[in-house]
């Protein structure tokens, strides 16, 4: 390999502008030509009580393994079985009944190719994804979704570029495709993702960070100006329920403490009926969290109290919790 004796900087632009513009218009003929076999592989794949089987070798197994990756988080079973291996062992990963889906751009590949009649003996629903519609690999095959394209990005028209493109984009048209029709929705989706930032919002509910007992602050309508406050300072969540039996009355903030301050009022012989904001926001334990950090961006508010349906205080809960679940 003989490199360039020095870098061209516009030359590399040109060439990613046209790398670019070759996968755009790769995906624009793909769009195109999309049609009953399409079709005919998202139905194959609803009509299946089974799995799908993802193979390919090379960049196309790079592919397969992210095509299987989206199917399975959008709600339908898939995995990624190596061709190579499969004709070692690996093969009785694929049950009968399952839909496998191959994908090589030759349709020529040796290792795809070599377990086609194994395949076929599983009673396998087969669906290849080849840029070549006369291969050993789309004769064999119950639906070819056609993946070629007119030419590659690399600019010697030989490394997988727009090809694997296209390869991705079927993929992703496949899984769309298949959620819409299976009603795959925002909470199917979390719960396939619990350790992620929407599995958290969708998921996680305002009880499951809520304080509870001795650390929801909480006093009686008559306590004095001195018992509001130790109360408010006693679990650091910047405010104190006011209540009547476990009656929510109120409530009595750090704002609005700040508040009266400033107003110059006389605070030290006021009761906490007093000093209280009458009918504050609450939610339910068994709300979502999200729901709860909306409720207080939406009225600049830092603390909310929580109660059942009968109106009990149940819990309190403030923004740093919802910080610390990474909720917000």
């Amino acid at each position: 390999m003989n490199a360039r004796s020095s870098f061209e900087p516009e030359r590399a632009l040109q060439l990613a502008r046209d790398a670019v513009t070759v996968e755009a218009q790769a995906l624009l003929a793909l769009r195109d030509r999309l049609g009953e076999a399409f079709v005919q592989a998202v139905q194959a794949m609803l009509d299946s009580s089974h799995r799908v089987v993802v193979m390919g070798m090379g960049k196309s197994g790079h592919v397969g393994r992210k095509i299987a990756a989206t199917l399975a988080s959008t709600g339908t079973p898939a995995f990624f079985v190596h061709p190579g291996e499969a004709s070692h062992g690996d093969l009785g990963m694929v049950m009968p009944g399952d839909t496998v889906i191959a994908l090589s751009n030759s349709g020529e590949s040796g290792e795809i190719n070599a377990i086609l009649p194994a395949l076929r003996r599983l009673g396998v629903r087969l669906v290849a994804v080849t840029g070549k519609l006369e291969s050993t690999l789309a004769r064999h095959a119950d639906i070819v979704l056609d993946s070629s394209v007119a030419q590659e990005a690399c600019p010697l028209n030989l490394a997988p570029t727009a090809s694997t493109t296209v390869q991705i984009a079927l993929g992703d048209a496949l899984a769309v495709a298949l959620l819409d029709a299976r009603g795959f929705r925002e909470e199917d989706f979390a719960a396939s993702h619990p350790g992620g930032a929407l599995g958290r919002k969708l998921l996680m509910h305002v009880r499951d960070l809520m304080r509870t007992g001795d650390q929801v602050p909480r006093v009686g309508p008559e306590a004095s100006f001195s018992e509001t406050m130790r109360e408010m300072s006693r679990t650091g969540l910047g405010a104190t329920a006011v209540v009547e039996g476990d009656r929510v009355l109120g409530i009595f903030t750090d704002g609005d403490l700040r508040r009266r301050i400033e107003a110059g009022e006389e605070l030290r012989t006021r009761c906490a009926k007093d000093l209280m904001h009458p009918s504050p926001k609450l939610i339910r334990a068994d709300a979502l969290a999200v729901d709860a950090a909306e409720l207080m961006e939406r009225h600049r508010i830092t603390s909310v109290l929580v109660v059942e349906d009968d109106g009990r205080l149940v819990g309190a809960l403030n923004s740093n919790d919802l910080m610390r679940a990474k909720v917000i």
